[in-house]
Formats: C-alpha cells, structure tokens, sequence
C-alpha cells in the first residue's frame, strides 16, 4: 500500500475545550520528565531534562542506565506510554480516559522495576497548583483523544518550523525541544556573553537557564496568563527599548511578562493567514532581530552563510 503524506492543516486547540485533559498530558509529561532529569548526566542550561518530538509523539531519547541505556516514549498515536530498554522487552502503558495520574505513576513506577530500574524522583508536580504527590492525583483523569491528537498534530507542524529557524544561527543553539514544566516546545539562541549575575535569591533553575545571554522562541497551548495558543519569544537580559520595535506580522505585539517585554502571537491568528509557515518563519525572526539589535548582538557573524558562499 502506499500512502501520501497529508497536507498540513492547523486545528483549532480552544484551551476551554481540553484544560483538563491538557492538564493530564502536562502531568504525564512531567513524571516522565522527572524521571530523565534524576537519570541523565548533566548538561548545559537544563538541556538533559527535556523531552523531543517523535514520529509517535514525544520522546526522552535515550538514558544510560549502568551500561546500558533506556528510552521512555509517549505514544500519542496510539495512546500509549512505551519503555524500551537496550536489555529487555519492552513494556507498556495503555492511556485512556477515565485513568488518573496517580493511577498513571503507579503504572510507569511497576513497569520500571519489572525491567530492573531504580529511581527515585521528587513525586510532586512542578510550577503547577496542584498541592498532592504524583501517586494521589485522582482528579486528573481526562484522555480527550480529538484534543490530545490536534495538539500533537500542531506540535509536530512547529516542531519542524523551529527547527528550519534554528538552523539559520550560527552561534550556540540549544535543541527544539520540550520543557515539561511549562509544556512549551522551544529554541533559544546565545550571543555568546555572560548575563549578569542573577540575584542570590534566585532559584538554581533560573540561574542556569540564565547564566548567559539569550534570545528565546517557543509556542505553549495557553495557561491562566494567557487562555489561548500562542507563539512568544523573549530577550534576556531584556534591553532598553525592546518593544519599540517592530514585528512581523502585524497581529503580533509586545506584551509585560513580569516586568519585562515578550512579544506574542496568537495561534488563532497564525493559523488563518494565507502561509502561517512563512508567517511564523517572519514572526521569530522579527522577535530575534530586535532582540539582537537592542542587545548588540553581532548578527552579521552569527549568520548561517549559504553553502555556495563557503
């Protein structure tokens, strides 16, 4: 048989319509993060904590475990959670609606030691207002499928622009991938200079995410701040006169996030342009300008060159 790749086409991912099941996903999303996060080595700016878009869904990519390494997977296609192990058989978690996250923990803790693997993780939600341990969260219990599936189908589509973003930076350049604790697919670039040091107050997560200068992009599925899809981008250290420039298109804008400019486009808006890919494509790219301008970034040199010019 063979088969043609569909089209690409943006569905509406209205926040009322999934909270809860989005909710859920975040949650799954973060017990799976937490668990890479206590096993990976080290890396730069939290980078060994994420998790990436697959074919199927997301992924931890690989873990080293002893001399061997596992690979946790949320299967979206199929609505399942996979761990494949360089020395056993692989084992499974069917999602579904009406299954709870503690149910959910529960699940992915047995299976982990059926396979032979010992961790021991922070077994609460992160940044989230929910005050219960992973394994008696009883009231998140939502697997809307349509829902879920428009959502992965949308990252899939953004995963693959940021990703042709990306590779017009020279400079450092972080993966695109997933931050679970906010559910954001992002890219950030580095000039390459130290930031000032942050206050001591500050928590070790914003101290190495921030330890040198960055122009950030990613897109969430909308929270209390803002109830909708949206595409952000941010400088930091944000520089004087930020949102006096200009950006493409002209729906998006600058708006105050804790004090300092983000520029915001919705996915509403995106998504009924004649190319939102190019829209996009010219949205990140007139956030990163302006960033680089303000903060004196040396664009020219950080500039990915065409190959006939190398």
């Amino acid at each position: 048989m063979r088969y043609t790749a569909p089209q690409p086409e943006l569905p509406s991912l209205p926040l009322e319509a999934w909270e809860e099941s989005k909710m859920t996903l975040h949650l799954i999303l973060q017990i799976i993060g937490k668990i890479k996060l206590k096993l990976m080595p080290r890396k730069n700016h939290w980078w060994y904590i994420t998790e990436h878009m697959s074919a199927t869904g997301f992924s931890t990519l690989s873990i080293p475990y002893g001399q061997e390494m596992f690979e946790i997977r949320l299967n979206l296609k199929d609505s399942r959670v996979e761990i494949i192990s360089s020395w056993a058989e692989e084992v499974q978690i069917m999602l579904q609606n009406g299954m709870s996250v503690g149910n959910f923990y529960k699940q992915i803790c047995q299976r982990l030691n059926e396979i032979g693997v010992e961790v021991d993780i922070i077994a609460r939600p992160f940044d989230l207002p929910i005050k219960e341990s992973f394994d008696k969260i009883e009231q998140y219990h939502h697997w809307d499928i349509e829902y879920i599936q428009r959502f992965w189908k949308i990252m899939r589509w953004v995963d693959g622009v940021l990703k042709e973003f990306s590779g017009r930076f020279y400079g450092k350049t972080c993966p695109v991938h997933l931050y679970w604790h906010h559910m954001d697919l992002t890219v950030t670039r580095f000039s390459g200079e130290k930031a000032p040091p942050m206050p001591a107050t500050a928590s070790v997560v914003e101290k190495d995410a921030y330890s040198h200068e960055v122009i950030s992009f990613g897109f969430w599925a909308g929270d209390d701040n803002t109830p909708a899809p949206a595409f952000y981008a941010y400088t930091y250290p944000s520089p004087q006169g930020l949102d006096e420039e200009k950006l493409s298109p002209s729906s998006a804008k600058w708006i105050d996030a804790n004090g300092s400019p983000m520029a915001l486009l919705m996915y509403d808006d995106l998504r009924q342009m004649d190319d939102p890919r190019e829209a996009l494509l010219g949205f990140l790219e007139s956030a990163y300008q302006a960033g680089a301008k303000r903060a004196y970034w040396n664009t020219e040199h950080l500039s990915v060159p065409t190959l006939d010019k190398m």
